[in-house]
């Protein structure tokens, strides 16, 4: 069973310059909710109990929003507007937070979990990859751990053109959608190994951690989770689950633009 999930959110957000000077890309807003919170509703659908979120210095605003106000039920309740309240609520799961001091990249984030981890296998959700779809999409990667007890990362086929943009898998069928992942490459600039780029979603062992730490920065001076990962890869211990359903990445501004249409129609049909 996966109990916890980590969220590694301490990132500049770049990419989202100049905005993410002063608002954190994960509290960018999807219809009237922040990124952040479908992130977490994915993980507590799942079965997750305790997520760590992992923040820099200037993502207090994070931590504010799961945060209960007492303030503001009071001044809804004194409004009659208490109808308002349940979606101001704290969500239903234990939330802890960190923070990444140096900006030394999505490995060193997850390294930084692993007294949280405590010897459990965690879910690792990355913020900026979204679906919208009724049910968790954490689940079937946990179904694939528990069926399969190695660890597990989402994957999913991406046009060429956009495969330098993420981590790209060597990998061979095992079933309809799992797949023995022989190697990762992180953000190919020719000749990437296949068209099945990883989606942002993990099931990973303790085992891990050992690997992280005695990781070199690589790819951009940075501490790769892909270069721990390709450890497991060599000694047969990844699996792949490849999504199917639609995929936003809220960090590229035309998805984050269909992101926002589908969910203002969704909500529309409510």
């Amino acid at each position: 069973m996966i109990r916890k999930a980590i969220i590694p959110a301490a990132g500049y957000g770049i990419r989202n310059l100049p905005v993410t000077k002063a608002v954190p890309k994960e509290m960018f807003p999807i219809a009237g909710r922040p990124t952040i919170a479908y992130i977490v509703e994915e993980a507590i659908q799942a079965g997750i109990e305790e997520i760590l979120i992992i923040l820099s210095r200037n993502k207090s605003g994070i931590m504010n929003y799961f945060d209960r106000s007492i303030e503001l039920e009071w001044f809804l309740t004194s409004r009659k507007k208490e109808h308002l309240i349940p979606s101001i609520k704290p969500p239903a799961a234990e939330i802890h937070y960190i923070r990444q001091h140096e900006a030394l990249g999505l490995g060193h984030a997850v390294q930084l979990a692993e007294s949280f981890a405590s010897g459990e296998p965690c879910a690792v959700l990355l913020p900026d990859q979204v679906s919208l779809e009724a049910t968790s999409m954490l689940t079937p990667l946990i179904k694939a751990y528990e069926q399969h007890t190695a660890n597990v990362v989402g994957l999913q086929r991406v046009k060429p053109e956009l495969l330098q943009n993420y981590g790209v898998v060597s990998a061979s069928p095992i079933d309809d959608r799992l797949h023995g992942i022989h190697a990762i490459v992180e953000k190919p600039k020719h000749n990437p190994p296949s068209d099945l780029a990883v989606m942002g979603r993990y099931i990973l062992m303790p085992e891990v951690y050992p690997l992280l730490r005695n990781t070199k920065p690589g790819h951009g001076e940075e501490i790769q989770l892909t270069d721990a990962l390709n450890s497991l890869c060599a000694d047969s211990k990844m699996i792949g689950y490849e999504y199917r359903e639609r995929w936003y990445d809220t960090s590229i501004e035309e998805d984050y633009l269909r992101i926002q249409l589908k969910a203002y129609q969704i909500n529309k049909r409510k």
